[in-house]
């Protein structure tokens, strides 16, 4: 499968279509909601297919507008694709995740992981500088779609443009398109 140009990154991708995802531990909230508990992106992505997309950060306007609304409006026609699990991954903490799925009524549909030290993103070549900003590093807007660990398809957005190649509505035309094996 070739990778999807719809938008021109502005940072250097180390990923490539059909490659495994790196080892990453991501954080999650635990039951209690007391403390952030780790979770291994190898236990995620095992025997799965996943749809993954990122946002540079929680509650941002684009994210909160655009992005988590059109996952929740599509999640079904996703999820008849043959998805086990759409997932968001943000460089925030555990809290403001999960806080951010309660605002946006996401939770149960939509799975937040926190990557608050910028590790998967970083790993995969996703990384976005934004000290300039004084925001520390951030992530590109993208979405990926892995099926067992190994990335299937992979769309970039333009730094500060509109949610186009990330959204809901072109993972559904990925999936519908696309055999993907």
């Amino acid at each position: 499968m070739k990778e999807n140009k719809l938008n021109t990154p502005h940072s250097k991708r180390i990923i490539k279509i059909g490659s495994k995802i790196p080892t990453n531990i991501f954080k999650v909230l635990s039951d209690s909601g007391e403390i952030q508990e780790s979770i291994l992106s190898d236990d995620i992505f095992k025997d799965k297919k996943i749809v993954l997309f990122s946002v540079p950060g929680a509650f941002t306007p684009k994210s909160t507008n655009v992005q988590i609304p059109g996952y929740l409006n599509l999640a079904e026609k996703i999820f008849e694709q043959g998805i086990d699990e759409i997932i968001c991954v943000s460089v925030n903490d555990a809290f403001v995740m999960d806080a951010w799925a309660e605002h946006c009524k996401a939770k149960g549909k939509i799975t937040m992981l926190a990557d608050a030290h910028c590790h998967f993103f970083n790993s995969v070549g996703l990384e976005m500088d934004c000290t300039r900003f004084n925001l520390g590093f951030r992530c590109e807007r993208f979405s990926m779609i892995i099926f067992d660990g190994i990335l299937k398809d992979l769309n970039i957005e333009i730094a500060g443009g509109p949610v186009d190649a990330s959204s809901a509505n072109q993972i559904l035309k990925n999936l519908t398109k696309n055999t993907y094996e």
